[in-house]
């Protein structure tokens, strides 16, 4: 039977016994109605013309009226006869009720009267007692015929409501897993349902989909697994180590390369879950610990692994997979690549040019103090007295050779920052001789410009952890740059004060101050402000970052642009262990 059908059936029975009840009610109802209305209409109207007439009977003998009372009365009754022996009563009172008329005061007429209207009242009081059980049977009936129509709709109703959802609803619901295990790629999910409707053609249609599908799933196969081993090929041959984990954490494959610089057999990496190798592996623990991170938090330095046979340097980089569904919306996470590009050829040529021009920086020493020798010769007035053009020829000179000193010392830190072998003697050290080295260092150059330092030292601190030659270093950029870009008679504040557990030295200016998009790069190796006039490598900052940082601390800037800038660092104070 089909849906339509089925449901065509179902209400239309139920809407046929509904109405079959309403109208058994209906038509009940009526009878008892009538019945009730009989009952009201005859008899009853009988037994109020039967009292008031022996009301006006017992008057006769004293009012005059009463006789007229009686006879409107008897004459009402006379239209009003509905049962049998009713008539034959009726006309005894009419032929009693003239020879009362004729004479009033006779007792004995006055008498035979009551009879007759005692006899009238007692045949419709039986008539009411007989349309009362008819009544009554007619109740019971309609009581027991709208019981048993209502116990059928009921019983039509919950059959219908127990079968006809579900003969509905389960197929419905068995359809819907069999997809949902289709689209799960289980193409031998059939359908067997013993149904001839709709139902029927919806199975044998899902029957032979599915049959197609799975002919089709086993004539791609093949192919499919071609493609694989291709992709396998390609990997294993790539010249960087690849490993790719699932979104369980699971290794799910490991090129050549990633299997030798492990040094772990195949069986060991592949397959099993990676943080379970991590913890028997070193090297595999690096590589893995920054997997369950977001991107911007993963470590970025460069992975040292000896590797062929020498120390070898890579770049690891982690890409998290995400596939869009066919029919969804939102991404879902598949796993995870881990790519170690090899860059230890651009490691060799970084160290090689770290070398050279630290060779070439400590070269050059030799040669400008041999010009300074010389200009401190010319200026000599022992040896010559110089012309006005040969004094400013003089001075040009001496500037170059200092600018070139301050460039070549700025180039021998920069090589031991790229060397790594920034040498950090840390030790409690007097706070007053760095800043004081720092003021005399650039006394000159803010005597100048009519500069003032304002000192504003915590008469509480003394001493600070750090190296105080490194300290004293970027304390001095600091100073330089703020003289440098400050306007004439300004002032520069140079504070050092607590912050919890850490000192923080502080130099601030009132010069132009750093545009905020420039903030971020302000200690970037050779980045200077675009549009600055001033001179300067790039590496000043650069260098004192890496200076602070080696020491443990903390480096940083905060400006208003066009009302100057604030260059701080902290360290470490005596007795904590952060800064």
């Amino acid at each position: 039977m089909k849906i339509k059908t089925k449901l065509t059936f179902g209400v239309g029975s139920l809407f046929l016994m509904i109405f079959l009840l309403a109208t058994l009610s209906g038509w009940y109802v009526y009878r008892l109605k009538k019945d009730t209305g009989n009952i009201l209409k005859a008899n009853y109207n009988t037994l109020l013309y039967a009292k008031n007439m022996l009301l006006a009977l017992e008057d006769v003998p004293k009012k005059n009226d009463a006789l007229s009372s009686f006879e409107n009365n008897l004459n009402q009754q006379r239209k009003n006869v509905t049962e049998p022996g009713e008539q034959q009563t009726t006309d005894a009172i009419v032929k009693h009720f003239g020879q009362l008329k004729s004479n009033p005061q006779n007792m004995m007429v006055i008498s035979t009267i009551r009879k007759d209207i005692t006899q009238l009242m007692q045949q419709n009081m039986g008539a009411i007692s007989d349309k009362s059980l008819v009544a009554d049977r007619t109740a019971e009936q309609a009581i027991l015929i709208i019981s048993f129509a209502g116990a059928l709709c009921f019983i039509i109703a919950f059959i219908l409501l127990v079968n006809l959802p579900s003969n509905i609803a389960d197929p419905i619901a068995k359809l819907t897993g069999s997809i949902r295990q289709i689209a799960g790629q289980n193409y031998k999910e059939r359908l067997h349902l013993q149904s001839t409707g709709e139902f029927g053609e919806l199975v044998r249609s899902f029957n032979t989909m599915a049959e197609k599908l799975e002919e089709y799933s086993e004539s791609k196969l093949e192919k499919i697994l071609k493609e694989k081993k291709r992709i396998e090929a390609l990997i294993d041959n790539m010249h960087d180590p690849v490993i790719g984990i699932d979104e369980h954490g699971q290794v799910i494959f490991a090129n050549e390369e990633a299997i030798n610089i492990t040094t772990l057999k195949k069986e060991q990496l592949v397959g099993r879950f990676a943080p379970l190798v991590a913890n028997e592996n070193d090297l595999i623990r690096d590589i893995f610990k920054d997997l369950a991170l977001p991107p911007d938090k993963r470590e970025k330095r460069p992975i040292k692994i000896y590797a062929n046979e020498r120390e070898s340097y890579f770049e690891k980089d982690i890409i998290d997979i995400n596939v869009l569904p066919t029919g969804e919306a939102n991404p879902t996470f598949i796993g995870q690549v881990v790519i170690l590009k090899n860059i230890t050829t651009f490691k060799e040529l970084d160290l090689a040019k770290t070398n050279f021009i630290g060779t070439v920086s400590h070269e050059f020493k030799t040669p400008i103090a041999a010009i300074q020798m010389g200009i401190q010769l010319l200026e000599n007035e022992q040896i010559g007295h110089l012309n006005p053009e040969q004094v400013g020829l003089l001075k040009g000179i001496k500037d170059d050779s200092d600018r070139l000193l301050k460039i070549t010392g700025e180039l021998l830190n920069m090589t031991q920052v790229e060397s790594g072998a920034i040498q950090i003697s840390l030790h409690t050290t007097d706070v007053r001789p760095i800043i004081d080295y720092a003021v005399m260092a650039n006394q000159f150059a803010a005597d100048q410009k009519r500069v003032k330092f304002v000192l504003e030292i915590d008469p509480t601190i003394n001493t600070v952890v750090a190296d105080n030659e490194k300290t004293a270093w970027v304390l001095t950029n600091f100073l330089s740059n703020a003289v440098r870009y400050s306007y004439e008679d300004a002032s520069i504040q140079i504070r050092v004060e607590k912050i919890e557990s850490a000192i923080r030295f502080s130099v601030t200016d009132h010069g132009q101050g750093i545009e905020p998009k420039y903030l971020d790069k302000i200690f970037e190796r050779y980045f200077r402000v675009p549009g600055s006039k001033k001179g300067g490598t790039g590496l000043g900052l650069s260098i004192s970052k890496e200076f602070i940082e080696a020491q443990g601390g903390v480096i940083g800037v905060k400006s208003e642009y066009g009302a100057g800038s604030s260059f701080y660092f902290l360290l470490r104070a005596r007795g904590s262990n952060n800064p």
